[in-house]
């Protein structure tokens, strides 16, 4: 698949992105290699494999979950420098 130099504008300008002549027509030849490639994979045949879910082959360890004992309200704000009714007081960090 050939991909134009009109292409690589629009594709630069939504990435925001910044090429001259010579580097647009690089990327330009980078970018028809890179989808030449792709278009291959749609010639494998994978009628009957699975799909992978992971590329390890590790299995994951996993224990019991085990109901424990939940820390109240009053006593998760026990201990807070500051409190404004049922929450924290934090300094504000968004202007």
């Amino acid at each position: 698949m050939k991909i134009d130099k009109t292409t690589i504008k629009k594709i630069s300008h939504l990435a925001r992105l910044e090429f001259d002549e010579n580097s647009a027509e690089k990327m330009s030849q980078d970018m028809s290699q890179i989808l030449d490639w792709v278009e291959q994979l749609n010639e494998v045949e994978t009628e009957n494999v699975e799909p992978l879910t992971t590329m390890s082959s590790e299995v994951n360890d996993m224990r019991e979950d085990i109901k424990g004992v939940h820390l109240d309200h009053e006593a998760g704000l026990k201990n807070a420098p500051k409190r404004d009714a049922d929450y924290f007081r934090v300094p504000k960090v968004l202007e």
